[in-house]
């Protein structure tokens, strides 16, 4: 298994260690996963997302490229501004969702799923022929980037930068800065949480020290080492979508909800006449979330039925939400059985549990303003 630069501090704090994609990654620190959940939601946590990929593009066609990639506006960016994005095929499905940074007028940063580095950058190879780039680098093994996130993420993050961070608005950046003279590349106003927080890149080396400084600093407030487990819960109470379980290369933005993040007027992209089609005349189906009605947890794959037993779509992803003390799930659901207060059944196990559709997100983001 690879290993982020991070491994022997997450063994040092008790990281139950298992295989994620290839990767050694903590699940969970020994206070358990729902602790590690809470205490991102009212204080801070910690995490390392060294696995994820790094792409950077950079030259005069930079941001043609970027745009026939992304659904989403890239010419729109200020300086130093983050968009999220689903980055498609030419037939509308989803290749991945990725973050796109611009660094300059034609530089520009991907961050992609760790799931997906290889093929994603296959992709960009495919879609950069003929283009005239002075650099389109994968240095996804060259840095580490740990995630800061939680209410207290702030507070914790300015006791190492000089910056006034209340300045930094959310999906911007910091570029070239440092943290208490650890060079750091860029930090960026991110995360995958539902909560205010940061996302720090830095150079393996550097990347041990970072981690203990950031933690030091987050001590009056409680922080918290949290691993893939935690992660997952964040997110999926914030409906933040998992590529692999919610989205994937069967699914279009817009029967995944993600109209928000596509620009129909953009001249041209990767999927855009299946897109806008669907924009135009809707689709079959829609994610929803549900709420459990009777007792069960929904997991990934089990099949959705209408009252009268009919399948009407599958789980996508569920779990039991700590901070809302709720189980809950995401599905593709077809219509007219996508609308909220719609009672549904899922197959859990052989039994059939009653769920209704409720509205989302789960949980309300606390990202700042």
């Amino acid at each position: 298994m690879k290993k982020t630069a991070l491994n022997e501090i997450h063994k040092e704090h008790g990281g139950k260690m298992v295989d994620f994609l290839g990767w050694e990654m903590p699940v969970q620190y020994s206070k358990g996963t729902i602790a590690e959940h809470m205490a991102v939601r009212k204080h801070v946590g910690l995490f390392d997302v060294s696995h994820m990929g790094q792409f950077e593009l950079k030259g005069r066609d930079a941001l043609a490229l970027i745009q026939k990639l992304i659904t989403n506006n890239a010419e729109k960016l200020d300086l130093f501004q983050v968009l999220y994005t689903p980055m498609c095929y030419e037939n509308g499905t989803i290749v991945d969702d990725v973050l796109c940074y611009r660094l300059g007028e034609d530089h520009f940063y991907m961050v992609v799923n760790a799931s997906n580095i290889d093929k994603d950058w296959e992709w960009v190879l495919k879609n950069a022929r003929g283009m005239d780039l002075d650099i389109l680098k994968n240095f996804s093994d060259e840095v580490s980037l740990l995630a800061l996130q939680g209410p207290d993420a702030e507070k914790t993050l300015q006791k190492l930068v000089k910056e006034d961070l209340k300045k930094l608005k959310f999906f911007y950046l910091l570029k070239e800065t440092s943290l208490e003279g650890i060079p750091v590349p860029m930090i960026s106003r991110t995360g995958y949480t539902g909560e205010d927080g940061f996302e720090i890149m830095v150079a393996n080396d550097k990347a041990q020290s970072l981690w203990k400084k950031l933690m030091k600093a987050g001590e009056e407030f409680g922080i918290e080492p949290c691993g893939l487990g935690a992660r997952d819960t964040l997110r999926f109470e914030a409906k933040l979508p998992l590529y692999g379980n919610d989205i994937d290369d069967t699914t279009t933005p817009v029967e995944a909800v993600l109209k928000f993040f596509i620009d129909p007027e953009k001249e041209y992209f990767n999927g855009k006449e299946v897109i806008t089609e669907q924009i135009e005349k809707g689709t079959t189906r829609l994610i929803r979330g549900f709420e459990m009605v009777d007792r069960g947890i929904p997991r990934h794959g089990m099949e959705i039925y209408s009252p009268d037993n009919k399948r009407i779509g599958y789980v996508t992803s569920g779990t039991y939400a700590p901070f809302l003390d709720k189980n809950l799930g995401l599905g593709y659901i077809d219509k007219p059985f996508h609308k909220m207060g719609q009672e549904i059944l899922i197959d859990v196990r052989g039994k059939m549990k009653k769920a209704v559709i409720v509205k989302t997100p789960f949980y309300t983001k606390a990202y700042k303003a």
